[in-house]
C-alpha cells in the first residue's frame, strides 16, 4: 500500500524520500497493532488513511511528471508498473490464505472464504464487505481471513480510474490552443471536484449508512485526492522552522487519531481529516528538513518496515486470524507470534517475490509482458478460489438425508428431549449441520418480509389460515423473528393466522436505542415503529407477541450506561407494552440466552469436544431478559413467557440438545431448534388465550 513509482528501467526513482518510507512504516505499524488488539491503539485503522494519501500523492506525482515530460500519459506503461509491483505478492498471500483456511479454520468459514478470495483477487472485495456490513445476518460472524484486502481494492480501483481521468485531462489540454490553462491547472480543477464530491458523500454516508461508508470507494476517494492535490499543488516554500512545526503537527494528528478513536467513532467522513491532512503536512514538510519528522521517520528500523510495508500488510491479518481463532482471550502470545512471523514472511516475500518482479529489466522494457504477469497472478487467484469453493461445497451435508439416516427416526429432537443432562462432548447427530447452520433461518428472511437495519417500510408475512378467526401478530427485531418457526407451527396446527412485522436491530420501544459495539442509534427504527403502531391499530389482532435483543438507550446523542440505561429501557418497555395492550393481549417472549460465542463456528471446529462450546448459564442470561421480567411485572394485559429452561436446561448452556444445534451464530436460535419449542410455547399461549 502507498507504493510509489519507479523509473522506466524498473528501479526506484532517484527521488526516493525517507520521510515517505517512514510514513509507510508508521501506517503499517498502526494497522498491525490495531489488528493485534494492542493497548492504546484503538484507532489504528487510521493507518489505512495514511496509506491512501501517500498513494494519491506518489501516483499523481509520477503521472504529472510524465505529462510534463512527454505531453501525454501512457496507460499501458502505468498499468504495467502497477501490475508487476502489486499483483504477484497479493496473489501469493491469497493462495496461502486458502491453504491456511483449509488447514486451520472451521469448515463453516470455507464457503465465504472462497468467494472472499475471488473478490479480493478481482479487487472488488470492499464492495462485498460493504454489502455484508449492512447484512445483520453476517454481523456476528468471524471476520474473513482476507478482509484486509478491502483497502487494496480501493487503491486498485483508484489506479484503474485515475490515469484515465488524468490522461483525459492531458488530451484536453493538448487540443486547446496556446495560452489556455496548463495541465496542472485543469487537473487541479477536475481533481478538486472529484475530491469535494467524494468527501461530501462520505460525510452523508457515515450518518446514514456507517457500515457501508467505511468500505466503499466513493466515500474513500477523497483521501487519495488529498495526496493528488498535494502533488499537483506543491507545498509552498516555508521557513524551515514553520515547515518542521507543520510536519510534526501532522505526525501528532495521525498519532492522536490512532490513540483516541475507536469503533464508535463515525468514520471516515470528517473524522478522517486529521489523519489525511496530517499525512499531507508530513509530506509537505519535506525530506530535506532535518528538524522535521524525517529526523525520526528516517531511522533505520522505520526505513526497514517502510520497505516491507506492502508485504507486511498482506501477511499480518491472515496470520493473526489463524493464530487467534478459537481463543476466548488471545492474550499476548498469539498476536505477538503472529506479528513476528508476519515481519519474517513480509521480508522474504519482498526479497524473493516483490523486488525481483518489480526490478525485472525484461518486464520494464516490455509493458505487455508485465501486464501479462499481473493478469496471470489474478487469474490464478480467482481459479484457486473457485476450485476451493467447488471442492469444499461437495462436502456440505444434506440435513434431510441426515434425518432419514438409520437411527435418526428414534432421535428425541431438540427441546422435545427428556433426558437432557450436562453438556457432552459428542452427539450422534447434529441438525442442522454447522456447515449449513447460517441458512437455518426463520421463513421471514426468504419470504422478503424482514426489514433490514436501514429500511423504514413496514412489510409483513402471513402464515397459517388467511381467513382464521384468531389473528396473532409478531413484532420486534431479529430476536422476535427467531420465534416465527414455533409460532408458524402453532398457527398451522390451530388454524390461526400469523402476521409478522420484524426488522433487524429494531425493538418495539418508544426511545432511540443503540446496538452493537459501535453504539450508534438506528435512526430508521423510530420511523418504522411509528408506522407499525398505525398498522397494528388497523389490524385489530387477537394477540400480539414481541421480544428483542439487548440494547442501550440513546438520549441527546449519548449512549446511556448502568442504572440510567436500565431505568430508561424498563420505562420504555412498560409504556410501549401498555400501548400494545390497548389493542390486544400482549405476550413478551423473554429473550433467549445469548452465548456471545459463535456456536455454529465453534461446533464446526470442535465436533468431538462439544463441551468447548458450552457457556455458563448465568453469563448467557445476563442480557435484556431480567429487564423484560421487571418491566412486565404487574402490567395489565401483558404476559411474560419464559422458555429458557428448554433452551439452557442446566448450569451450562449446551450447543447441541437432542441432536439439534441450538444457535446459528452468537445469539440467534436455529429455526430447527425454535421449531422444537412449539409445543411448550403453545401450552403457554393457551393459558393467555383463555
Amino acid at each position: 500500500m502507498g507504493q510509489g513509482e519507479q523509473a522506466s528501467d524498473g528501479r526506484p526513482r532517484s527521488g526516493f524520500r525517507k520521510d515517505i518510507e517512514g510514513l509507510r512504516a508508521l501506517a503499517v505499524v498502526l494497522v498491525v497493532l490495531w489488528h493485534a488488539d494492542a493497548p492504546f491503539v484503538s484507532g489504528g485503522f487510521v493507518g489505512v488513511d495514511v496509506f491512501f494519501v501517500i498513494s494519491g500523492y506518489l501516483i499523481t506525482r509520477g503521472m504529472a511528471a510524465e505529462v510534463a515530460a512527454r505531453g501525454r500519459l501512457s496507460l499501458t506503461r502505468f498499468y504495467a508498473r502497477r501490475a508487476k509491483r502489486l499483483l504477484p505478492s497479493a496473489a501469493l498471500v491469497l493462495l496461502v490464505a486458502l491453504a491456511l483456511t483449509y488447514l486451520f479454520l472451521p469448515g463453516i468459514r470455507w464457503r465465504n472464504t472462497a468467494w472472499d478470495v475471488v473478490s479480493s483477487a478481482l479487487y472488488v472485495v470492499n464492495w462485498r464487505l460493504a454489502d455484508q456490513s449492512v447484512d445483520y445476518l453476517a454481523a456476528e460472524q468471524a471476520p474473513s481471513i482476507v478482509q484486509h484486502y478491502w483497502s487494496l481494492a480501493v487503491e486498485e480501483q483508484f489506479y484503474l480510474l485515475w490515469p484515465v481521468l488524468l490522461a483525459g485531462v492531458a488530451w484536453l489540454v493538448r487540443r486547446r490552443s496556446a495560452g489556455r490553462p496548463s495541465f496542472g491547472k485543469v487537473a487541479v480543477a477536475v481533481v478538486g471536484v472529484v475530491g469535494v464530491a467524494s468527501f461530501a458523500w462520505s460525510v452523508v454516508l457515515v450518518q446514514t449508512d456507517p457500515g457501508r461508508a467505511y468500505f466503499v470507494t466513493t466515500g474513500r476517494m477523497w483521501e487519495l485526492v488529498v495526496g493528488a492535490l498535494l502533488a499537483l499543488l506543491p507545498f509552498p516554500r516555508l521557513p524551515r522552522v514553520v515547515a518542521s512545526a507543520l510536519g510534526w503537527a501532522g505526525v501528532a494528528a495521525i498519532v492522536v487519531s490512532a490513540v483516541t478513536f475507536d469503533a464508535s467513532t463515525p468514520f471516515p467522513g470528517a473524522m478522517a481529516l486529521p489523519a489525511t491532512v496530517g499525512t499531507a503536512l508530513v509530506i509537505g514538510a519535506g525530506a530535506a528538513n532535518r528538524h522535521g519528522p524525517v529526523a525520526v521517520l528516517g531511522l533505520p528500523p522505520l526505513q526497514f518496515l517502510g520497505g516491507i510495508s506492502y508485504t507486511l500488510y498482506l501477511w499480518h491479518w491472515p496470520l493473526l486470524v489463524v493464530l487467534t481463532t478459537g481463543m476466548d482471550d488471545p492474550g499476548f502470545t498469539g498476536p505477538a507470534v503472529g506479528v513476528a512471523l508476519s515481519v519474517v514472511l513480509a521480508y522474504l516475500t519482498s526479497r524473493f517475490v516483490e523486488r525481483p518482479v518489480w526490478h525485472s529489466r525484461k518486464l520494464s522494457v516490455k509493458p505487455q509482458a508485465a501486464i501479462a504477469v499481473g493478469l496471470a497472478a489474478t487469474v490464478l487467484s480467482v481459479y484457486a478460489g473457485l476450485v476451493f469453493h467447488l471442492a469444499t461445497a461437495s462436502a456440505r451435508p444434506d440435513d434431510a438425508a441426515v434425518w432419514s439416516a438409520p437411527g435418526a427416526a428414534v432421535l428425541k429432537a431438540g427441546a422435545a428431549a427428556t433426558d437432557v443432562g450436562a453438556p457432552v462432548d459428542r452427539a450422534a447427530l447434529v441438525v442442522p449441520d454447522p456447515l449449513v447452520a447460517r441458512d437455518d433461518l426463520p421463513s421471514v428472511y426468504a419470504d422478503g418480509c424482514h426489514a433490514s437495519q436501514t429500511e423504514t417500510k413496514v412489510r409483513s408475512c402471513t402464515y397459517g389460515a388467511p381467513t382464521a378467526a384468531v389473528t396473532v401478530v409478531l413484532i420486534g427485531d431479529s430476536h422476535a423473528a427467531q420465534w416465527v418457526p414455533a409460532l408458524r407451527s402453532i398457527a398451522e396446527q390451530r388454524n390461526w393466522k400469523l402476521v409478522t412485522y420484524t426488522k433487524s436491530q429494531c425493538p418495539f420501544l418508544d426511545i432511540a436505542v443503540a446496538g452493537g459495539e459501535e453504539g450508534r442509534p438506528n435512526n430508521s427504527c423510530a420511523t418504522w415503529n411509528d408506522s407499525l403502531r398505525r398498522t397494528l391499530a388497523e389490524d385489530s389482532p387477537d394477540l400480539i407477541v414481541t421480544s428483542s435483543f439487548n440494547y442501550s438507550a440513546h438520549r441527546d446523542g449519548d449512549v446511556l450506561r448502568g442504572a440510567e440505561n436500565h431505568t430508561a429501557l424498563v420505562d420504555s418497555m412498560r409504556r410501549s407494552w401498555l400501548g400494545l395492550a390497548g389493542v390486544a393481549p400482549v405476550v413478551v417472549m423473554r429473550d433467549s440466552p445469548a452465548p456471545r460465542l459463535d456456536i455454529a463456528d465453534c461446533v464446526s471446529a470442535n465436533r468431538e469436544q462439544l463441551t468447548k462450546c458450552a457457556v455458563p448459564r448465568d453469563q448467557a442470561l445476563a442480557g435484556i431478559g431480567p429487564l423484560q421480567a421487571e418491566a412486565a411485572k404487574g402490567l395489565a394485559g401483558v404476559h411474560l413467557v419464559d422458555l429458557n429452561d428448554a433452551i439452557c436446561p442446566t448450569d451450562r448452556c449446551a450447543a447441541v440438545i437432542g441432536g439439534v444445534l441450538v444457535y446459528r451464530d452468537t445469539n440467534h436460535l436455529t429455526a430447527t431448534y425454535a421449531r422444537t419449542l412449539a409445543a411448550r410455547l403453545d401450552e403457554q399461549l393457551q393459558v393467555v388465550m383463555r
